[in-house]
């Protein structure tokens, strides 16, 4: 029985290429079996893109349907049984349309499992099994108010995995004996035959027997076992800027544990937590203060000490300054990172009411025409 390719692709008789292969790719989606989909349909819908997406054989399904294939492509057209055979990848010659590229995209490394990643694929694969980067690490480092302020040399003590000594992050115990791998023969990969829907497919993976290293040796480190790291107790100075903020991160680049067989290490980040101050509050870059005067200041003006970061200061207090009364302190802030500027400083003024007068404080308030 004739089949009906646009139907099965959900594209019409005039469907450019284009469209065509954007059908084809949702239809594999919808139904690849490692998707729960169905495995007939499956081949179906490659059956299909297989004869719609090379312009010869579109003509010729178009003229005689797709009873042409009996003659065409060894009786269906889809020759899975092709795949890693003797006869190579005898249903897809010529253009026929199925584009392995596209697969390794939709399917999450088909490209691979084909052999059509590339040798810079390849490499980048037997390089990230013959070793492991290293984690990146986070600690918290807790600052007293006035070290945030103004920066200072920490030093920081924890444990994590460091590069061997002794074997220098190779894993060979010095002296040990080094051969390219025997059953790689010093690709790090080997090939091997699996059976799927699709027919057999010649698929590559790490070696086991050097782990994807493409050499072996007689002994392994024996500091580390092998592995190029261990772990071990560090401690170091860190400088930390003036004017970082609580909850803000300092990245330590390549200073978290460190890769393995030679592989980058990850990088550490400092989280700061910063400890309150008694008497002054961070607002970004400013700070903010609050002093207490008291009436006849107040009322009759005066000169106050001021705290700030950097030491006392002199402040004015005009006469009739009203409780709540906000003065700046031009650049008595906080230093910003990267030297870009200073923050001011921003005094509160609260002006306390006296209690429990006696008599003759009474008499002299009452006495004053205001």
């Amino acid at each position: 029985m004739s089949k009906d390719y646009y139907n099965i692709l959900g594209v019409s008789k005039n469907a450019s290429p284009d469209e065509i292969k954007t059908a084809f790719r949702k239809k594999a989606h919808e139904h690849h079996p490692d998707k729960g989909g169905n495995a007939e349909k499956f081949k179906e819908i490659n059956e299909a893109n297989q004869v719609l997406g090379n312009t010869e054989k579109r003509k010729q399904y178009d003229q005689f349907g797709s009873a042409f294939q009996n003659g065409q492509a060894g009786g269906g057209g889809f020759n899975a049984g092709g795949f890693g055979g003797a006869g190579g990848f005898s249903g897809f010659q010529n253009g026929a349309g199925f584009d392995f590229e596209d697969l390794g995209d939709m399917f999450g490394g088909f490209g691979d499992i084909f052999g059509f990643g590339g040798g810079a694929n390849r490499g980048a694969s037997r390089k990230q099994s013959a070793g492991r980067s290293g984690r990146d690490l986070e600690m918290k480092v807790s600052l007293d108010f006035l070290e945030a302020v103004f920066g200072l040399e920490k030093e920081i003590n924890f444990s994590k995995n460091i590069t061997c000594d002794r074997c220098k992050g190779n894993g060979v115990e010095p002296g040990a004996k080094i051969e390219t791998c025997p059953t790689c023969n010093g690709s790090g990969q080997v090939s091997r035959l699996q059976r799927t829907i699709l027919g057999n497919i010649q698929t590559r993976t790490v070696c086991p027997h050097c782990d994807g290293e493409g050499k072996t040796y007689s002994q392994k480190c024996t500091k580390c076992s092998g592995g190029g790291v261990y772990h071990d107790h560090v401690n170091f100075k860190v400088r930390i800027p003036a004017g970082i903020n609580d909850g803000e991160s300092i990245r330590l680049s390549g200073q978290g544990e460190a890769g393995q067989k030679g592989a980058s290490a990850g990088d550490l980040y400092l989280r700061v937590v910063v400890r309150a101050h008694k008497k002054f509050i961070r607002a970004g870059y400013d700070i903010r203060t609050e002093e207490i005067i008291n009436i006849r200041q107040a009322i009759l003006g005066d000169k106050i000490e001021v705290d700030t970061i950097r030491g006392l200061i002199k402040l004015k207090i005009p006469e009739g300054t009203q409780s709540g009364t906000v003065f700046k302190l031009r650049e008595k802030g906080v230093q910003r990172l990267n030297n870009r500027g200073i923050g001011d400083q921003f005094v509160k003024v609260v002006v306390e009411i006296p209690k429990n007068l006696n008599k003759k404080q009474k008499q002299a308030l009452e006495g004053l025409d205001i």
